[in-house]
């Protein structure tokens, strides 16, 4: 005959059955719900996670066997990450025998390298205001900038495929720093600036949603923020 603690112990065994919990184990698998400790697995059962899909983003849809997204948040860690994706191209035809097209690579220009997502014309004309918000001079002079310094290693990249993801958000945050050194209008200095975006480059809303969207659809990623 049962006790009255066997008893006990088997309506919490069937308690925890129903939540999907093995008393076996489940601290170390799972999360704590209720006092509870429920394990990943039942925090899916009814099915796998699947992201939803946006019209904006389908241009991450790119024909190809690998998919690769590097974000740049700073001008230092924005060279490093050229020089990555420029290994990544080599090493996939090289060792592996794929051509170009068989690489989905994209390079996201946001915070303070999103300008090096935008062509000469507007660091000629707007270099000075541009080096005051993100501290980016040339190695040469040691001025601020009068082209973007990142151009002629870009251009390569970018014949092979390579696609820049603009930050539509800081743009405009840079524009308004413009406008307001150069007494102009910010909307005037954001249409200007649209016109001058590197080849193989888009505005996205954000870099950082960007990074995201590429994640759910099967990219990988790698961060480089400092050299």
């Amino acid at each position: 005959m049962p006790t009255h603690h066997s008893t006990r112990m088997l309506a919490r065994r069937s308690f925890f059955s129903k939540l999907g919990v093995s008393l076996i184990g489940g601290a170390a698998a799972g999360a704590a719900v209720g006092g509870a400790t429920v394990p990943l697995e039942a925090q899916s059962s009814e099915g796998r996670f699947e992201s939803m899909r946006h019209g904006q983003d389908d241009w991450l849809d790119l024909p190809a066997r690998h998919r690769y997204i590097v974000d740049a948040p700073n001008p230092d860690g924005f060279s490093i990450a050229i020089q990555f994706t420029t290994t990544y191209y080599n090493i996939n035809v090289n060792d592996y025998g794929l051509k170009d097209s068989d690489l989905a690579v994209i390079l996201v220009a946001r915070h303070l390298s999103t300008l090096l997502g935008y062509s000469d014309a507007i660091w000629a004309k707007y270099g000075k205001p541009i080096s005051d918000r993100n501290g980016v001079l040339d190695p040469k002079t040691k001025m601020p900038p009068t082209i973007n310094i990142q151009r002629e290693r870009l251009e390569p990249l970018i014949k092979r495929g390579l696609r820049l993801a603009v930050c539509q958000q800081a743009s405009r945050g840079y524009a308004g720093s413009i406008a307001m050194a150069m007494g102009l209008k910010q909307d005037d200095v954001f249409e200007e600036m649209k016109a001058n975006l590197l080849p193989n480059a888009r505005l996205v809303p954000a870099g950082i949603v960007a990074v995201n969207r590429a994640q759910e659809r099967g990219y990988s990623l790698a961060s480089v923020e400092h050299a």
